[in-house]
């Protein structure tokens, strides 16, 4: 069965979401290294993962660690990766939603509609299909 485009870029969009954690992960861990500048794109986080010490830096891990899971998940179509996918996109609106809410951030509020629609997109019944389990004849 031919993969959907639409599934190729989340798989695209969770090895991106890898990459950059894993990035962040390495910036947290080696400060004031050769990574120090991508944290102008966002000071703020580089503040407050800092803040959070050791537990920013694993919390770092665990995203790209799980990015790459729900890619890989993806790929296979297999329902565990379906279902990662799913979890990570809709804790993502959650933290989006409580940062505009509880910050005063509204910015974060960008991601609510393009976190929505990819949840959506996964949810549909044509998508899922694409992640049912299969059984051999025996």
């Amino acid at each position: 069965m031919r993969r959907p485009v639409g599934l190729t870029l989340l798989i695209a969009f969770f090895v991106f979401g890898a990459l950059m954690a894993f990035l962040a992960f390495l910036g947290l861990l080696l400060r004031g290294r050769f990574l120090a500048s991508m944290w102008r794109a966002n000071p703020q986080a580089q503040v407050a993962l800092t803040a959070l010490g050791s537990w920013g830096v694993l919390l770092m891990l665990i995203v790209a660690m799980a990015c790459a899971l729900a890619a890989v998940g993806l790929g296979r179509r297999v329902q565990w990766g379906h279902r990662l996918a799913v979890s990570i996109l809709a804790l993502n609106l959650i933290a989006d939603l409580g940062n505009a809410v509880m910050r005063g951030d509204l910015r974060t509020l960008v991601g609510v509609p393009i976190g929505g629609a990819m949840i959506f997109y996964l949810l549909r019944p044509r998508t899922r299909a694409q992640f049912e389990v299969h059984s051999a004849a025996v």
